[in-house]
């Protein structure tokens, strides 16, 4: 398909259950899970007690901040992802689904869930998720056309839900902790290596639509590896610094250090120029495992065995 060359419509418009599932679809359920989950362990990590309605509202309005910004990008992106491969199926662009049915799920839902969250938890855990749908639909969808930086720009955008859930467990106080903004530097530099594993081995796809990232500026993808192993070794020292701050256990610093190792020893193999393409799948698939296992640790630490 040409870059003038429009999206094909389906043989028929959906409708009844596919219709249903094609209206998740645009809520992208996976990245929207992931950014609930994230922002329970900045929750869990603030250590504040159990506050059920807190807890719920804060799943709630998280998770329609979410989906929301994932359908309005979807709707912002619809013509680049019908020229690419890997997205050309997705809801608007394959025809299943009108443009307009992604603008108003999305801006609808966005609504409902920082008036949920600013009502029901704080103003404060509110602001963090403004800024989570500013900087991801202002900021970083229109910076893939236009700048180099968009990833670094994507992986600030997708770092503030630790920081809503920690503000929702300061009980309306305007702070975050140092384990907070840690979590947020955390989330922001796991994200370069794993999304540079995507895109190198997407980059043909991207450059169909002349998106200037990395991975299509850097041919022999030297760049990319070093660039992978440089936030790679960042945010294994930004793991293990809660344990020099004291706010866990000796237990956490030696599965950090295990894990930490794991992670650097796919992004090193990234590296080399043999194999490269092999190599990201493996450091991408590294890092979905990774994340949530490090997570996992950090929260049962401060939950049953940091002071």
């Amino acid at each position: 398909m040409s870059a003038t060359e429009p999206a094909a419509p389906s043989a028929a418009p959906a409708s009844g259950a596919s219709s249903w599932r094609d209206l998740l679809d645009l809520t992208k359920p996976r990245l929207s899970l992931l950014s609930v989950l994230t922002t329970l362990v900045g929750y869990a990590a603030a250590r504040p007690g159990w506050h059920a309605r807190e807890f719920a509202f804060l799943c709630v309005g998280t998770c329609a901040c979410a989906g929301g910004v994932a359908a309005v990008n979807q709707w912002m992106e619809s013509d680049t992802d019908a020229r690419m491969d890997r997205t050309a199926d997705r809801p608007l662009p394959s025809g299943r689904l009108p443009g307009g049915n992604a603008f108003v799920l999305g801006w609808g839902l966005t609504a409902f869930g920082l008036g949920c969250l600013f009502a029901q938890v704080n103003g404060l855990s509110a602001f963090f998720a403004l800024a989570t749908v500013v900087s991801y639909l202002a900021l970083y969808t229109p910076a893939k056309r236009e700048s180099p930086w968009a990833t670094e720009i994507g992986a600030i955008a997708g770092a503030f839900p630790p920081l809503i859930g920690w503000a929702a467990a300061e009980g309306g106080r305007l702070h975050v902790g140092a384990l907070g903004w840690i979590l947020f530097g955390v989330l922001t530099t796991w994200q370069i290596p794993h999304f540079m594993a995507i895109a190198w081995t997407h980059r043909r796809d991207y450059a169909k639509v002349n998106f200037p990232m990395l991975t299509t500026r850097d041919p022999d993808g030297t760049r990319v590896a070093r660039w992978s192993l440089i936030n790679t070794l960042a945010v294994v020292a930004l793991c293990l610094l809660p344990s020099l701050l004291g706010l866990t256990t000796p237990g956490y610093a030696a599965v950090t250090a295990v894990l930490g190792a794991w992670f650097l020893a796919r992004a090193v193999a990234f590296l080399r120029p043999a194999g490269r393409d092999a190599s990201a799948r493996q450091l991408f698939l590294c890092s979905i495992v990774w994340l949530p296992l490090q997570l996992g640790a950090l929260v049962i630490d401060r939950l049953f065995f940091a002071p």
